[in-house]
């Protein structure tokens, strides 16, 4: 730490109570007080020294040379700062540290001690000792900490900028360039890095940054005004904006406690022993100014983290509209169980489907807009065609995201139709290479809200492609009597369509097979035939098809041959399993 010694003289000076008397043996002509100090003092040392008191003290003398009593309230630092300056003043030994050059320097401006009474002065002597602590990283945070004392003040004298210019420097350098001290636990985690979120331990410990984050810890002292000063000058050094990113994340976790919590259904509001909810609904409203707006700079989890915070404090709107607008540019990045978003608001569902929603039709709209829209896919036996890792785009993992996120929220029994039709229709249709998603979704919301009309179960279902259903899901969505039978039937007629499509792919085969052209390769090498396992595979599919076909037109003409039809494929109800053949016999 930087220090500096002024004066020569051994003490001279006491205190009692809030009475500060010099010991010379002189009688005290002047009288100044400092809040609830006094400073039973002599004119001339002060006078000798300070341009300020110069004139106050004439101003305030008598001819017949009583004391006089001074008031100087509004002194920076106020009596703690005045008590140095009088030492000074008297020559007395005082010692200059960080934590007090910034308020002796205002205090020095403000009583006018320049050079012009007395060489040496205390103006110039701060000055030279703050140049000194600029060069210095940690004597510059805790300068930058007593500005706040002296905002207005340290702000005239530009104290405030240069600390912060200072600091911005030192955060973009490379810290082994300058020698500085590593932290003690640097290249010591003895947790994984993947067991830690944004620099705390699973249990709850805040760990020492080491790295290019070596800054964070420090920074995280400062009051939100000055923080939000210094990392406007790191990003306009250039620093990189994960690094703002995280700089922003940690001191969010230290200065909002509430994000430290999980909310739960159970528990929604929590109090905090040191931060009261307004004071951290106002940090958290600044914070989330000072984000990057950039797309992936901002991990989706701290954001939705964040929004749940924002939602607990009853932010501002433009708050809460800003981070939606930040997850919804980057929701392919989100996880499914961060979305269970606990309703803060007036409606009845659990969870806040409405900000969901606000946040997909945000990531559509910048999808569009960055021209990110794949060409439709085909969908043949179950299997996409396109490459795998070609198919894993953001709009399909959005997609994926979306569907999971209705069949959590569809056994609310308050969620309208409405509502969860206008999530899943906000996705569009070539981010679903398949729909088996939003089928399973529409099956759990039918299961949860038995008492929708039939008319609404046909209005549902339209959200769901048949044509685009795999394998197991068309199988399952044969049997499914929570279906209208209008949709049931669109499956087998697809499920027959594919088959027909698969059997043309067989006798394609077998032609190739029998074909004595196609037995020879061009390079000498003959095809072993397996025309027999073909044509007997080609057999079994147009038997099936056939079969499919006749029931397809019974359950057609009628309902009675729908039941028939049902139990040929063993899928009867429940009720009329249980019922004795001769009960089934008259019911026919």
């Amino acid at each position: 730490m930087a220090f500096m010694r002024l004066g020569s003289k051994s003490e001279a000076f006491h205190r009692e109570g809030q009475t500060w008397l010099c010991t010379t043996g002189l009688v005290s002509d002047v009288t100044i007080e400092v809040g609830d100090m006094k400073f039973h003092l002599h004119k001339f040392p002060l006078l000798s020294r300070s341009g300020l008191l110069e004139k106050l003290i004439e101003e305030s003398s008598s001819d017949d040379g009583s004391s006089c009593v001074l008031s100087l309230d509004d002194i920076p630092g106020g009596g703690k700062t005045f008590e140095l300056i009088t030492k000074f003043c008297y020559g007395v030994k005082i010692e200059l540290t960080a934590f007090n050059v910034v308020s002796l320097r205002c205090a020095a401006e403000y009583l006018e001690m320049t050079d012009n009474y007395g060489e040496g002065n205390l103006v110039g002597m701060t000055e030279t000792f703050l140049n000194e602590v600029f060069g210095n990283w940690t004597d510059s945070i805790k300068a930058l900490q007593t500005c706040e004392d002296v905002t207005d003040h340290a702000e005239d004298l530009h104290i405030i900028s240069r600390c912060v210019d200072s600091l911005a420097i030192k955060a973009c350098a490379d810290p082994s360039l300058f020698n500085w001290p590593k932290n003690a636990t640097s290249g010591q985690n003895t947790e994984d890095e993947s067991h830690l979120w944004n620099g705390i331990s699973p249990s709850g410990k805040m760990l020492q940054p080491t790295g290019e984050d070596w800054w964070f810890d420090d920074a995280s002292f400062l009051n939100l005004s000055l923080f939000k000063r210094l990392i406007t000058a790191i990003e306009s050094r250039g620093m990189k904006l994960e690094n703002i990113s995280m700089a922003v994340m940690y001191y969010t976790k230290k200065h909002v406690p509430l994000m430290n919590r999980q909310v739960t259904m159970d528990e929604q509001v929590i109090e905090t022993p040191n931060t009261s909810e307004a004071e951290q609904k106002d940090a958290l409203e600044e914070i989330i100014g000072l984000l990057p707006t950039k797309k992936g700079v901002n991990p989706t989890k701290f954001l939705l983290r964040l929004l749940q915070t924002a939602m607990v404090l009853h932010t501002s709107q433009s708050s809460r509209e800003n981070l939606e607008r930040l997850i919804g540019n980057q929701l392919e990045q989100a996880a499914l169980v961060d979305l269970l978003i606990p309703n803060m608001g007036y409606s009845e569902t659990l969870y806040d489907v409405e900000c969901v929603l606000r946040m997909i039709e945000q990531f559509v709209s910048s999808t569009e807009q960055a021209g990110i829209v794949p060409s439709p896919c085909i969908i043949e036996e179950g299997h996409l065609v396109k490459d795998g890792a070609e198919m894993l785009t953001p709009p399909t993992l959005v997609a994926t995201l979306v569907d999971g996120y209705l069949a959590e929220v569809a056994p609310d029994v308050n969620l309208k139709l409405s509502k969860f039709e206008a999530i899943a229709a906000a996705v569009p249709d070539y981010a679903r290479p398949l729909d088996d998603g939003v089928y399973h979704a529409v099956d759990v919301f039918l299961k949860a809200h038995p008492w929708i009309t039939d008319s609404e179960r046909e209005h549902i279902c339209r959200l769901m492609n048949c044509q685009k259903l795999s394998l197991e899901a068309s199988a399952h969505a044969a049997q499914n009597e929570r279906l209208p039978l209008r949709v049931i039937v669109q499956v087998l007629f697809f499920e027959q369509l594919r088959l027909r499509t698969s059997i043309s792919s067989w006798f394609f085969v077998s032609e190739n097979l029998d074909n004595p052209e196609h037995q020879n390769g061009g390079n000498g090498c003959v095809l072993k035939p397996r025309g027999e396992n073909v044509r007997e595979r080609v057999s079994e599919l147009e038997k099936e098809c056939m079969s499919m076909k006749q029931e397809l037109q019974k359950l057609v003409r009628s309902k009675r041959s729908w039941k028939n039809f049902t139990r040929k494929l063993n899928f009867k109800k429940k009720s009329e399993c249980c019922k004795p053949k001769d009960q089934e016999k008259q019911a026919n």
